[in-house]
């Protein structure tokens, strides 16, 4: 008999099948195209300083450039999204991620470099929280959670792949590492651009914009491509109504409090996270610490990202979102504080490895968490501004660096560790636990 369904529970009658892995496939190309673009940062600023004549720290502005580009873009096509449609938005981000990723290999001029890295940075910034709202939004609520952990944990591959190339460049005596590494950052989004094409529009989008055929088409096609049966005729999807006095902003109401502490988390993380990876990068391959020196070592901070983004997999449904993220929170402090009293280039790697293992479980399930907190016609707003302040803090990073590291390089290190107990105390602000509740 035909009557009223959830979005949540249409998908929920297909259950995570083919169609979802389809679109971690996709989804997770980009995704891992974007870590690359973020990460190659660190990686390539040795190089440009020595190509274009400039200081190390000069050559960090791409960084600096790329990180406001991303605040720009975050805080936009977020809002954009929830008006005009996930779909939309992501082809025209990853289109802009492929053509001025790939026109930042041929810069000629430092300061050509630094225009085409913001512009990237402006379509990764747009990418990011667009991708994770819309994969959130074809789940359904049994161990959507740990999907979208395995989504962020595409961020591992792009760090390993990234760390690869420079180490293959740098072995090979390439003149310019750099090129290299801007190259295989933006092959991807060539190729996920063309993928994209295979992606509908999200079914929750199209009936808050009241176009219920094409919702009911779209679940159809998830059920079918799962092997379920399709929706009774005369099925009327729909989304959890908007109360009377509901939010209608991300600081209305009963959100008020707990996007303030998700936005001082994604701040004070993502000021840690880059203050911490920018730099070690560079360090590493230079200068090191004892044996703790190379690409080779990069390679391994990379893989210790691995066991961290399985480890918030597990966490997510087992015990919870708010508790993994609590836990990986205090872990990456213990990490960096740890450094700080390393005596030994042993302990100094020990230290470097939980911090890498421990920082990325931490955005696995910050990135879980965070859309889950809003409903459908906030979601975009909500992660896109989200994503603003990690990027935020990622353009007050180098400013924090340069100041932290004239103290020295343990007090640098001391300074993030404090910065992530931080985090730890604002987290306690949002109370709500979204473990297998519905987001529709």
């Amino acid at each position: 008999m035909a009557g009223k369904m959830t979005v949540d529970e249409a998908l929920s009658r297909g259950g995570s099948g083919r169609f979802q892995w389809r679109l971690l496939g996709i989804f997770g190309l980009v995704w891992a195209a974007d870590a690359m673009q973020v990460i190659a940062v660190g990686f390539a600023a040795p190089s440009i300083a020595v190509s274009f004549g400039v200081e190390r720290v000069t050559a960090l502005q791409i960084g600096t450039v790329f990180f406001l580009g991303m605040f720009v873009g975050a805080f936009a096509f977020g809002r954009i999204a929830d008006r005009i449609g996930r779909r939309s938005v992501l082809f025209g981000t990853v289109a802009m991620d492929a053509i001025f990723g790939l026109a930042s290999v041929w810069a000629g001029d430092f300061t050509w470099l630094l225009v085409l890295r913001f512009l990237t940075g402006v379509a990764v910034g747009g990418t990011l929280p667009v991708d994770y709202a819309m994969m959130a939004e074809f789940l359904p609520p049994k161990n959507r959670g740990r999907w979208l952990v395995w989504l962020e944990g595409f961020w591992a591959i792009g760090t390993i792949v990234i760390a690869l190339t420079a180490w293959a460049a740098s072995t090979w005596g390439a003149a310019a590492t750099w090129r290299w590494v801007f190259f295989v950052a933006a092959a991807p989004a060539v190729v996920g651009f063309f993928l994209r094409f295979w992606v509908p529009e999200s079914p929750m989008f199209l009936i808050r914009a009241g176009q219920q055929d094409r919702a009911r088409a779209v679940i159809d096609r998830v059920l079918r491509v799962n092997g379920a049966a399709p929706l009774p005729s005369g099925t009327e999807l729909t989304l959890a109504p908007i109360p009377e006095g509901a939010a209608r902003s991300i600081f209305d109401g009963h959100l008020r409090r707990a996007t303030i502490g998700m936005l001082a988390v994604w701040f004070l993380v993502s000021l840690s996270y880059y203050g911490v990876f920018v730099w070690v990068p560079g360090q590493l391959a230079t200068e090191g610490f004892g044996f703790v020196r190379g690409y080779g070592f990069l390679v391994i901070l990379a893989l210790a990202q691995v066991p961290g983004y399985a480890l918030a997999a597990w966490g997510v449904e087992a015990v919870g979102r708010r508790t993994t993220l609590l836990g990986f929170l205090l872990l990456s402090a213990a990490g960096c504080f740890m450094f700080t009293f390393a005596a030994g280039s042993a302990m100094i790697a020990a230290a470097l490895i939980v911090m890498s293992f421990a920082l990325l479980g931490t955005w696995g399930a910050l990135y879980a968490f965070t859309p889950e907190l809003y409903p459908t016609h906030l979601r975009g707003t909500g992660m896109g501004t989200a994503s603003a302040m990690a990027r935020a803090g990622g353009i007050l990073a180098p400013t924090v660096l340069t100041f932290a590291f004239a103290q020295s390089f343990g007090f640098a290190i001391g300074v993030f560790a404090a910065l992530l107990v931080v985090a730890a105390l604002a987290l306690l602000m949002v109370e709500t636990e979204t473990r297998n509740r519905g987001i529709g």
